[in-house]
């Protein structure tokens, strides 16, 4: 782990920022296995820290987990044509076991759609066995050419849902349900501001009726697609045979939906609210609330660092404490590039009065604190450290989204303006095409509450939807 002195400025080079970051602040390492990275300690603990929300939202709604297998038998993926093909190019196979080549290529699950229908296949006979509200926390595989810590890599963390439902209402109601699970978690515990729409035709999920995501924006105004929720319909249960009997005693097909969220929301954390010293992390998500930096080892530093200690214990405010031998100045930068969400410096002069210095990650604001009074000033500073976190994010996010009226315009901002677009569009795949190829930027998501003013932004006939259209990662 380097000095916060190494990590480039965001403004100057902001990739090389991202990479300092993460390194420096000790959440990947690189490894041997090309394409794929190693998740540190403290990068593990922030996804732990995401899985236990999450996961706990799930269980409150009736979802259970569960384990699908890591292989898929390729004629299980060939099932569904419009699914394998959305995923041949990523997919890994193998070919061999022990010293024995396969009479079956087996896959490694990109996802696990073909899996769950095998199982519902079995488990599903009578109306009375619906819902199935299954989910899945797993790591899947997919062969990117070009990968980054958190953001794409070969081999992925993430949680899958895959539910069957009696009616199309059901299936629709819970891809819609999900995907404000999904929007009231970054929004609350990551301060992430997010834009949740229904996805094109072109860039839906391989095999699905309809997709969603959640569209968030980097500090660069580069969007990352933070989670989708997409309706199968019937598509997927048509194809596997899964039928049960309905209330007349009829054989009928269920409906079912899929949704996830993965690792790649720590990379959007960062990359939303990082600085130039490093992370920062929101209080409701952050592994470690509170840093204790003693300034010196004198006897009342050491025993106000003890006493501090029992308070957050008893108030279950997680911590760490600094006891290495660095300079007081050394041991903040770390803190700072650890992104901890408040320090407490416990030094002699601060005792003399009792109190203590509390610093804000987020604004470096320092307040000094009566030692009896350090649980509910931590507490209010929490509460507002995540409001003015999401607020700030919201306000950048804002100040980033343009309006398009004619293509000229569109190729001003495109060109001079990092950011979304929003525009108006024919619903013709062919002008969706043509901004990708003209400005490397994709559609995000339609917007459904806003009334379609002029025409196509693209080929000036009249329009359908709206769109925001932006770069990703």
């Amino acid at each position: 782990m380097g000095d916060v002195k190494d990590i480039t400025s965001r403004d100057i080079d902001f990739a090389k920022w991202y990479t300092d970051v993460v390194t420096k602040a000790g959440l990947i390492d690189y490894s041997s296995v090309k394409g794929s990275m190693i998740i540190c300690p403290y990068g593990y603990a922030i996804w732990e820290s995401m899985q236990k929300i999450l996961d706990e939202s799930f269980k409150k709604t009736g979802h259970e987990n569960v384990q699908m297998p890591l292989f898929i038998p390729e004629s299980l993926l060939n099932i569904e044509k419009e699914h394998v093909q959305g995923f041949a190019p990523e997919v890994a196979w193998v070919t061999e076991g022990g010293k024995e080549k396969l009479d079956e290529r087996l896959c490694v699950r990109p996802t696990s759609e073909v899996l769950f229908c095998d199982y519902y296949k079995k488990v599903i006979k009578s109306y009375r066995d619906l819902p199935k509200l299954y989910n899945q926390w797993c790591t899947i595989v997919r062969w990117e050419k070009t990968t980054r810590p958190f953001l794409r890599s070969r081999e992925i963390l993430w949680q899958e849902g895959h539910t069957m439902h009696a009616t199309e209402e059901e299936a629709i109601a819970e891809t819609l349900r999900m995907l404000h699970i999904y929007e009231d978690f970054q929004k609350n515990y990551l301060a992430i501001p997010v834009i949740i729409g229904k996805k094109t035709e072109k860039e839906k999920f391989a095999g699905a009726v309809s997709s969603y995501s959640l569209e968030a924006m980097m500090y660069d105004g580069v969007a990352l697609q933070n989670g989708t929720s997409h309706y199968f319909g019937q598509n997927f249960a048509a194809s596997f045979g899964i039928e049960y009997l309905n209330k007349d005693n009829k054989l009928v097909t269920p409906y079912q939906t899929s949704w996830g969220v993965t690792t790649r929301m720590i990379g959007a954390l960062i990359m939303v609210h990082g600085d130039d010293r490093g992370l920062v992390i929101p209080p409701k998500i952050a592994p470690v609330k509170v840093i204790l930096i003693p300034i010196n080892d004198k006897i009342e530093v050491i025993e106000s660092v003890k006493k501090i200690e029992e308070e957050l214990n008893n108030n279950n405010i997680s911590y760490k404490i600094d006891n290495s031998n660095k300079t007081p100045g050394y041991k903040f930068a770390q803190a700072e590039v650890k992104g901890y969400p408040v320090r407490i410096e416990i030094g002699p002069r601060d005792l003399k009065e009792n109190k203590v210095t509390l610093v804000r990650r987020d604004t470096l604001e320092k307040i000094t604190c009566n030692i009896k009074d350090i649980i509910s000033t931590l507490n209010t500073l929490f509460i507002k450290m995540q409001d003015d976190m999401y607020n700030k994010a919201l306000k950048r996010r804002d100040s980033m989204i343009y309006e398009a009226h004619d293509y000229k315009e569109f190729t001003e901002i495109a060109n001079n303006k990092p950011g979304f677009i929003k525009a108006n569009w024919c619903g013709d795949v062919a002008c969706e095409n043509k901004i990708k190829e003209d400005f490397n930027m994709k559609s995000r998501c339609l917007i459904e509450d806003e009334e379609i003013t002029t025409n196509c932004v693209c080929c000036n006939k009249p329009a359908k939807y709206r769109l925001y259209f932006g770069r990703q990662y």
